[in-house]
């Protein structure tokens, strides 16, 4: 018995509601109206993917045919060394992405446009003189102006206090935040940069320039102790080769000025230099085959990035998605003017 009154009550409603098609139909009509307005306001975006596979770092350190070369040249590395764990993987790269630090470094890109109206602009004052904007977005802008004074600088390059950024800086780096997008497939950990910019070959620009930088962050990061390894013993090598050096002069001074001397003591005291200066050879042979290992190291920590899809500038827009907008300009007419109805007649 509910259940037919429930239909009947159905029914009614309906009936209600096409006893006003009228209504309907206005609504419908300013909706289109209002939705055209708004879909063809909105600037048209092109977005550039970029799919990388990155090497995934298993934390197991040095190969073995890096610990072979040490062993050949008689360092033993031992297993200790490859214990750490590689604390970047690729599901933290959106969030390197979209951290301030790297979003910053992104201002001094250079960026063109299709028709090389913008050429080699920064991004940053790309952003902040070349970027269009929706009518209702002008209104505000200039509303708000009305009781802000502000002064439009232009970006010169010099460095930015990461610690506390301007207004300005900080509305630019959500905007490149806004452009940006990165996603990794859980499954085979494959990266997927997403760039979308008003301007296609901008896209594009951003979307390689993102890529390299990003694996830039990443090498950089993995090689970094290997690389300051591989200083310091390139250092203790120059200490080594000129103390090395010193002491094959002093030995040389010493054998040609004593010459024809037998007494015991002078070459009693040749002996010694003589012996040193084979020490400080020895110890400089030995560090130079620890610089080749370390050399080896950095090698062997630097990831590769194999590059499945290249950045191209795309044919078609990304958005805005015209139909989509009308369709729900047209959606929320009929539930607000079903609800007028409904409400009328209750």
């Amino acid at each position: 018995m509910d259940t037919k009154e429930d239909k009947i009550d159905l029914l009614q409603i309906f009936r209600t509601l096409w006893s006003q098609k009228k209504m309907f139909f206005i609504a419908w009509g300013i909706s289109i109206i209002a939705g055209i307005i708004v879909a063809f306001s909105i600037p048209k975006t092109y977005t550039t993917d970029v799919i990388l596979a990155p090497e995934i770092s298993n934390g197991s350190g040095l190969s073995q045919n890096l610990t072979d070369l040490a062993s050949m040249v008689g360092v033993n590395i031992g297993k200790e060394t490859g214990s750490s764990v590689d604390a970047i993987y690729p599901e933290i790269y959106p969030k390197i992405i979209s951290s301030s630090p790297f979003t910053i470094g992104l201002f001094d890109v250079k960026v063109t446009s299709l028709d090389s109206s913008i050429k080699d602009l920064t991004l940053y004052n790309y952003l902040k003189t070349r970027q269009k904007t929706t009518w209702w977005d002008k209104l505000t802008g200039g509303f708000i102006s009305i009781f802000k004074h502000t002064r439009t600088k232009v970006y010169t390059g010099k460095a930015i206090n990461l610690f506390q950024l301007t207004e300005e800086q900080d509305d630019i780096v959500k905007k490149i935040n806004h452009m940006l997008k990165c996603s990794v497939d859980k499954k085979n950990s494959l990266i997927t940069i997403s760039v979308t910019a008003q301007d296609p070959k901008i896209s594009a620009m951003m979307a390689d320039s993102v890529q390299q930088r990003l694996q830039e962050y990443v090498i950089a990061y993995r090689t970094k102790k290997a690389r300051n390894d591989l200083e310091y013993a390139e250092k203790l090598v120059r200490e080594a080769k000129a103390e090395y050096t010193r002491s094959q002069q002093r030995y040389a001074a010493y054998a040609d000025t004593n010459e024809d001397v037998v007494m015991v003591s002078f070459r009693t005291k040749q002996d010694e230099m003589e012996n040193n200066m084979q020490l400080r050879y020895n110890i400089y042979n030995q560090l130079v085959q620890q610089v080749q290992v370390a050399r080896a190291k950095v090698q062997e920590r630097t990831p590769a990035f194999t590059q499945i899809q290249p950045a191209s500038v795309p044919l078609k827009k990304s958005g805005p998605k015209r139909i989509s907008i009308l369709l729900g300009f047209t959606f929320i007419a009929t539930v607000l003017t079903s609800f007028r109805i409904i409400f009328k007649a209750s």
